[in-house]
């Protein structure tokens, strides 16, 4: 045994005591002891470096001083009942709401229900594997999903896994799901408009970025049709998309996408799918994933357009989720919480400030309607919770007038204060000329008599409602409409029978951009009707109508 001076027989001392005060094992506190003896016993056969031992030994010291120990404590339940993508569990003690539960078969799920002895958790995947009696462990962690810029152009699932077979996705960050919307603070006034290429909205129902427009009809009325026509608008636009597709049929979702594809606006659009198949977990989070990516995008300083196809069926999936999970139904099932579901989702739209980016989330979300029925529990409350609707009326879709959007239902209370000076210059009478129209059109189809005054505006209605049919998936670019408006409102369609209107409209934008292209640039950049624009327009319009009758004789 090696004789140790006083000097180092004190800083032994010292050793002992800081491994006194370290929470180790009686086992690992002597193997540093025989560490230290070990160490000493090398070194007093090297003579002259005996003396190092001081060296050594305080080494050890400062070792034992930076030494910790973590202890880790893991919540565990038991699984009691799963099925339905809804498991109840025992135990968890600790668990949070929202908290994250992982599985034997390594699925996970969220907490959603707390209880006094046990807690109900929504399965994210399938619940094959699970059964009564496995073990459930807490993460700690809430729900993240991965957001970047590389999701769009790509189709995900309401976890941000893509579903494209095109490769993993690299994210730029992970966020949480839910997250408080933008207060009045940070806020900017919608005063710049997003035009949907539809002309029926762009002039009598304008929209604004920043805006939450509600999409609303029965089935098969061109809902779909209406959202996927103001993506593709947003062609050679700032404006990035995402469309989230919930409950929908894959052949509905192939078809979409294959139109976003044809439109050239796939790469600036991110899919989100949660299929019929899908646990109802993934339908209830797919909307909350949606506006999770447009929120980063926002951020960073972008214009973003969100669709939700459709709600309906997304609180459809939340009184599922509700009734499984033994919640007390209210009105038509629905759970009591079922406006704050959607309010806390649409309320996350809005336009930011300059000092917060100046970034904009639109939302247009779609509800579907039962035989026209409007004031239906889920329709009203996102009436209220939006800036205004689109009603689509199912007799004017049976009756081929499409887009079949009544007006008289229909109302925008924000993008009238976005409309271009040149849009709002040809439009101001418009709107209320329609509602004359049908308003004098019902005493027509009866046989009353009507005066010359009348007939010529009944004649007026029935043009300008030729002229705002409209072919799917075509938007027209706000200087075409603001020409065809023009024309209509300075009576240069006055002589053209209604059955020809379409041909004259879709001859007349041809020849502008044949003869004329420049018109098209100046009503774009300048963005209102000045004299100039004025001057070439109406010029522009009497060579058309020479072309025009030269085209009818032929």
């Amino acid at each position: 045994m090696v004789e140790l001076t006083q000097n180092q027989r004190e800083i032994l001392k010292s050793f002992k005591q800081n491994l006194a005060d370290i929470s180790l094992s009686r086992k690992s506190k002597e193997a540093f002891i025989d560490e230290i003896v070990h160490e000493i016993t090398q070194k007093s056969d090297m003579g002259p470096s005996l003396p190092n031992i001081d060296e050594l030994l305080q080494g050890m010291v400062d070792k034992t001083k930076t030494l910790d120990q973590k202890v880790r404590f893991v919540s565990i339940g038991t699984v009691v009942h799963v099925g339905n993508g809804v498991a109840t569990l025992s135990g968890l003690p600790d668990v949070q709401l929202e908290e994250l539960v992982t599985f034997p078969n390594g699925v996970q799920g969220m907490v959603l229900n707390l209880d006094r002895k046990h807690v109900d958790v929504i399965l994210l995947g399938s619940d094959q594997g699970i059964r009564g009696g496995d073990q459930a462990f807490a993460t700690g962690n809430r729900l993240n999903i991965p957001v970047g810029l590389q999701f769009l152009g790509r189709t995900l699932n309401p976890l941000g896994k893509p579903i494209d077979e095109k490769g993993p996705i690299p994210p730029s960050e992970f966020r949480h799901i839910e997250r408080i919307a933008p207060g009045v603070i940070e806020r900017a006034p919608v005063n710049e408009p997003l035009y949907t290429g539809t002309k029926i909205i762009d002039a009598l129902i304008p929209l604004g970025r920043g805006q939450r427009e509600l999409i609303m009809g029965d089935r098969q009325t061109g809902k779909t049709t209406l959202a996927l026509d103001t993506i593709l608008a947003q062609r050679g636009t700032d404006v990035k998309c995402v469309y989230v597709s919930i409950s929908q049929k894959k052949t509905s979702v192939i078809n979409a996408l294959e139109i976003l594809e044809s439109g050239g606006v796939l790469s600036q659009t991110a899919l989100v799918v949660a299929g019929p198949d899908d646990p109802p977990a993934l339908r209830y989070l797919a909307p909350y994933f949606g506006v999770t990516l447009a929120e980063f995008l926002m951020d960073q300083g972008m214009d973003v357009l969100i669709v939700y196809d459709n709600l309906s069926k997304h609180a459809d999936s939340y009184r599922e989720l509700s009734l499984l999970l033994r919640r007390p139904p209210s009105r038509e099932a629905y759970p009591g919480d079922i406006f704050y579901l959607h309010s806390r989702l649409l309320e996350r739209a809005c336009k930011l400030n300059d000092d917060h980016g100046g970034g904009s989330i639109t939302a247009l979300p779609i509800v579907t309607t039962q035989k026209g029925n409007i004031s239906a529990y889920i329709p009203t409350n996102l009436i209220s919770i939006t800036d205004g609707q689109i009603v689509l009326d199912a007799d004017l879709f049976n009756k081929g007038s499409k887009p079949a959007i009544d007006i008289g239902k229909s109302v925008s209370r924000v993008g009238g204060s976005a409309q271009e000076p040149a849009m709002k210059s040809v439009v101001g009478r418009l709107k209320l000329e329609l509602s004359q129209y049908e308003e004098v059109a019902r005493f027509a189809r009866f046989g009353t008599e009507v005066n010359e005054a009348t007939q010529r505006q009944i004649e007026r209605g029935m043009r300008l409602q030729k002229l705002l049919e409209q072919e799917p998936h075509a938007p027209l670019p706000m200087p075409n409409q603001v020409i065809l408006f023009y024309a209509l409102t300075h009576d240069y369609m006055d002589d053209i029978s209604v059955s020809e209107i379409s041909v004259f409209s879709k001859e007349l934008l041809r020849f502008v951009d044949l003869y004329e292209p420049q018109l098209i640039d100046n009503i774009r950049y300048h963005r209102k009707l000045d004299e100039d624009i004025i001057e070439l327009m109406e010029e522009t319009l009497k060579q058309f109508r020479t072309y025009w009758l030269d085209y009818e004789e032929r």
